[in-house]
């Protein structure tokens, strides 16, 4: 198990646009991927978090995980999310509806903020074993997918928001939830 340094807001490596990773039709991801996948779940789960990008841990691919199969203790009322693998992923809004909403992130620790997102999205790319993916999606699962790849293009929840009033401390706004953990 490798957990690795989370990187944190002011780092400039979090603002840097992620490359993709090569890949090509009917080859086998490059071998580097199998270990950036281990130590992004293994500091995901460390850090309790609903997803990770590369970046986060500075590594400049677009790569991300999220969901976990179970409930998320950062995010309790939360719907489970499928744990799921994203190469190189698109993102297609469906339709104009937005849902303001209360995001964390593991690289803004113990904050958290009103974040408008797409309600409704389609995303695509490549799966952990050069499988492609596509899903459509809602809600807390779609938010989730488009914070992560926010982090691809180094945008990080507080400059989506609209509202700075809407940004506070996790243990101020959510009692009873650990302030000690990210909440990506």
């Amino acid at each position: 198990m490798t957990v690795r340094a989370i990187l944190k807001m002011g780092d400039p490596r979090l603002l840097r646009v992620a490359q993709p990773v090569p890949l090509a039709d009917g080859e086998p991801p490059p071998a580097f991927l199998a270990a950036l996948l281990r130590d992004l779940r293994d500091t995901m789960r460390a850090a309790h978090g609903a997803g990770l990008a590369a970046p986060q841990i500075g590594e400049d691919w677009q790569v991300v995980v999220f969901g976990s199969g179970q409930p998320n203790p950062r995010y309790p009322e939360a719907p489970v999310v499928p744990p799921t693998v994203l190469v190189n992923p698109t993102l297609e809004p469906l339709g104009p509806d937005t849902e303001v909403d209360w995001e964390g992130c593991l690289s803004v620790p113990g904050l958290r903020g009103r974040v408008p997102r797409h309600r409704r999205i389609r995303y695509s790319g490549w799966g952990e074993h050069g499988e492609r993916i596509e899903r459509v999606v809602d809600g807390f699962h779609a938010r989730v997918v488009q914070h992560e790849c926010d982090h691809l293009i180094g945008r990080l929840y507080p400059t989506r928001m609209t509202d700075l009033t809407q940004l506070g401390y996790t243990e101020v706004l959510f009692p009873g939830l650990d302030p000690g953990h990210g909440d990506d």
